[in-house]
């Protein structure tokens, strides 16, 4: 289940976005696996999911990596909200 603030992490490939998984659980953050919600429309359709309190962490791991996401949403209310377009909503 997605909470309200939790970010979702979409990835161009099911390697990547399980690569992302296995990095980020070796460095034990709180993340999981999640279908992606069909709203976003991930090409692999899976997504990583985590809170707010280990944003920080978990982007700099993947950054560090060279792992990155596609793209990134916040859920907000009944919809996401990508990150970099704030004024938009899916």
């Amino acid at each position: 289940m997605i909470k309200d603030g939790d970010f979702v992490a979409i990835f161009n490939s099911i390697h990547r976005v399980m690569e992302a998984e296995r990095l980020l659980k070796d460095k034990q953050l709180k993340i999981q696996l999640i279908p992606a919600p069909r709203a976003l429309a991930a090409d692999c359709g899976l997504a990583i999911r985590y809170a707010e309190d280990v944003r920080g962490e978990v982007e700099g791991a993947l950054a560090a990596a060279g792992l990155l996401p596609r793209d990134l949403y916040r859920k907000n209310g009944d919809g996401f909200v990508k990150i970099g377009d704030e004024n938009e909503q899916a």
